[in-house]
Order: structure tokens, then C-alpha cells, then sequence
């Protein structure tokens, strides 16, 4: 009879982390088409920031030890104006915001706080701190400094960055050639005619969006009958990916062998069996240059697996540094109880900073309603036996 050795779900998640060897291939992308991707080396400042000393606003550029004084404005400076050093006894500027600061000035007084102002002269206010408004060259950023580590992703910030430096082509670690498999009898394609005795596949689309989602392409490569030569022949013509997630065939029914399947092609198999609700048949492995991910076949249970396991995987097969979920604490809406044995997973909404439980928390690992109400999920670890209303939990939020 088949059984299960279960892991506990964070050590499945550390096993399945130290298995996963980053990818070396890298390539050069444009600025334009960076979104996303991770940097494959550290991208350093070549031009400091700011690159010239200059005012934070509109005011009067001034010595700070005339602060309190009426002071003759000898110049405007404009923003792209290139000024030279012209300030006598208890002179100023007029200067606008982004202008180059002239290096007789380390003082900015905004407009609004000057008084007795005329085209000639304005009194500057007493009260005012030293290099107030004043932006010095490389306070920011220096020329060497690391602006972006390898293995981080390029967002909005990122590449305003890079675009700030006159980068415009980064080298990025190339994508990962991920494919994935659904199997059984039982699956009809979306665009098939299903009668009342077969399934639709929506695990292998909700896995690719999912994926898509978090940044990775997949290739859907179809359903795979439950016939064991014809899965071990399958498995084959795929080694050329770097992943190959699968839904169903991993529990431990007689049709269930897709572990076997896998095995026949070389998998060492780093876990069959999470003790978690929902998810214990999730198995993972490496297959020569291959990482495996095998997922139960109930929506519901691939699609949070996918997120809580795979995406960690996966992100560093991609090369990030930091592969986890950033996780939130926050408070729970109701009571509820678990069995303290495993983990136990809880979908919901966050809303107005309150982790609201979807429907009790009585949902089945076959449902997709609950994730379309859901945008979070808690990790309750081994030993939780119960959550009272207003118990801090960690969520990761997707």
C-alpha cells in the first residue's frame, strides 16, 4: 500500500530552496522591455546624484551667515543655468528649483518664508537651518556606489534608476523554460465539449496566469492520459526545460504514477508529501537539469501550492537573492480552530488592515470561488491549534 512521508511545509520549502541552483544564463535587454527581470550582475552609479549642486525648491540662495538679513539680490538662476561665483557683502540669489547652487551659497530660504521682498532685495528669515534646501553633489548616489544588486528585480524604481545614469541596456539573467502538464483521464480542454462526467483543465491555465502573474512564461505542453509509458515518454521529450510543474497523478490511487514515471527519467525526489492542509501529496525533485514540481490534481490545492512553494523555487532558479514572500502581519477577523498536527492554510481578504476569513474557513481543496474571493492567504504553523478574533497572523498577499 502506498503511504505518504510527510515533511513539514517550511522544511519542504528549505529543501526544495537549497535544490534550486540559480541559472548562469544571462543576456542584455533594453530599458524599454527590463520590467521584471533580474539583474545579473551589480549595476554601479556612474554619474553622481544629483551631479551638481542645486536647490530642493524656488527661494534665495544665500550664506548662512547672513541668515536674518535684508540682502541684495545680485542674480536669478534658473534650472540648465551654468552660474559662476558672483556674490558680494550680503547678497543673494533668486534661485529656482533643480537650479545649480554656486559654491559662495550654502543656504536655501523658500519664498514663502522671506520677507520684504522686491525686484532688489529680500530679507532672508533668522531662524532657518544651515543647507536648508540644499542639495549637495552625490548625496544620493556617489559614482561607484552599488546601485542595484544582482539577483534583484527591475521595477518602476529601478528603472527610473537606470535611466537617471543614461543606462539603457541592462544584462538581465535569462527566463526560465518552464512547461507544464496536467494529467488524467477525466480532463477536457476548455475549448473541448465536456459531458457531465469530465473536467475542465483549469489547473494548467490558472498555473500559467499565476505564473505570468509572478513574472515567469510557461509553455503548456497538454494532458497526459493515465498511461505509464506514454507519461515516462512525455517526461522525456521535456528534459530540455529547466521546470516541469504537473497537476495530478501524485496522490496514491492506482492511476497515480506519475512519481514512477518521473523516477523512470532520473528524478532524485527531494519530498512526496507536505503536512499541509491543503496539499500533502505536493511532491519535488531534480531530474538531472530539470526541477520538478508535481502538484495534486484540486484546483484550489495546486494553485496555493504553486504560490506558497513554487514561486520561492522558481524565483531563485531565476537568480534573486531574496526569494520569499514578503509576508504582513495583521489581525484576524474571527475565531477559529485547527488541528495542531500540520500547517494550515486560510484564505482571505484583507480589508481596512483585517485578515477577513472567507466563508469560515469551511472550503474544499476542488473550489475556485474562494480564490476569486481571496487576496490573501495565512500560514499557520505545526502547533496552532486556534485563533481567537484579533490574533495577529502573517499573510502573504497575492
Amino acid at each position: 500500500m502506498k503511504t505518504l512521508e510527510l515533511y513539514r511545509f517550511d522544511q519542504a520549502l528549505s529543501m526544495a530552496l537549497d535544490a534550486a541552483v540559480p541559472t548562469v544564463r544571462t543576456e542584455y535587454v533594453q530599458l524599454e522591455t527590463a520590467l521584471g527581470r533580474r539583474v545579473a550582475s551589480d549595476v554601479l552609479c556612474r554619474k553622481n546624484l544629483p551631479s551638481f549642486d542645486n536647490s530642493a525648491m524656488d527661494g534665495f540662495a544665500f550664506r548662512y551667515d547672513d541668515a536674518g538679513k535684508t540682502l541684495h539680490i545680485a542674480a536669478t538662476i534658473y534650472a540648465g543655468d551654468k552660474p559662476s561665483e558672483m556674490l558680494g557683502e550680503q547678497e543673494c540669489y533668486r534661485i529656482m528649483t533643480g537650479a545649480k547652487v554656486p559654491a559662495d551659497a550654502d543656504t536655501i530660504a523658500p519664498v514663502e518664508s522671506c520677507t520684504d521682498l522686491s525686484a532688489a532685495a529680500v530679507t532672508v528669515p533668522a531662524k532657518i537651518k544651515r543647507g536648508n534646501a540644499f542639495r549637495r553633489k552625490g548625496e544620493e548616489q556617489k559614482i561607484g556606489s552599488v546601485l542595484i544588486r544582482r539577483g534583484e528585480s527591475l521595477d518602476f524604481a529601478r528603472i527610473a534608476m537606470l535611466s537617471a545614469q543614461g543606462i539603457m541596456e541592462v544584462e538581465v539573467f535569462s527566463p526560465l523554460k518552464i512547461a507544464v502538464l496536467s494529467t488524467g483521464n477525466e480532463i477536457v480542454e476548455p475549448w473541448q465539449e465536456a459531458d457531465e462526467d469530465q473536467i475542465y483543465n483549469a489547473n494548467a491555465f490558472g498555473i500559467t496566469a499565476l505564473l505570468a502573474q509572478y513574472g515567469f512564461e510557461a509553455d503548456y505542453k497538454g494532458s497526459l492520459s493515465d498511461n505509464l509509458q506514454e507519461t515516462i515518454d512525455a517526461i522525456d521529450r521535456l528534459k530540455s526545460y529547466d521546470v516541469i510543474i504537473t497537476t495530478g497523478g501524485i496522490s496514491m490511487g492506482e492511476a497515480d504514477f506519475l512519481e514512477e514515471a518521473f523516477v523512470a527519467n532520473g528524478l532524485k525526489r527531494l519530498f512526496h508529501g507536505v503536512n499541509v492542509k491543503p496539499g500533502r501529496p505536493t511532491m519535488m525533485g531534480v531530474m538531472d537539469d530539470t526541477f520538478v514540481m508535481a502538484m495534486p490534481g484540486n484546483p484550489l490545492t495546486t494553485l496555493l501550492n504553486i504560490l506558497l512553494l513554487s514561486i520561492p523555487v522558481l524565483r531563485k532558479l531565476q537568480g534573486a537573492a531574496h526569494p520569499y514572500h514578503t509576508k504582513i502581519k495583521t489581525k484576524i477577523s474571527q475565531d477559529l480552530k485547527f488541528k495542531p498536527s500540520r500547517t494550515n492554510l486560510v484564505l482571505g481578504r484583507i480589508e481596512d488592515g483585517i485578515f477577513q476569513v472567507i466563508r469560515d474557513n469551511k472550503i474544499g481543496s476542488g473550489m475556485l470561488t474562494p480564490l476569486m474571493e481571496s487576496n490573501a492567504v495565512a500560514i499557520c504553523s505545526e502547533g496552532v491549534a486556534e485563533l481567537k478574533e484579533g490574533d495577529e497572523v502573517e499573510v502573504v498577499v497575492f
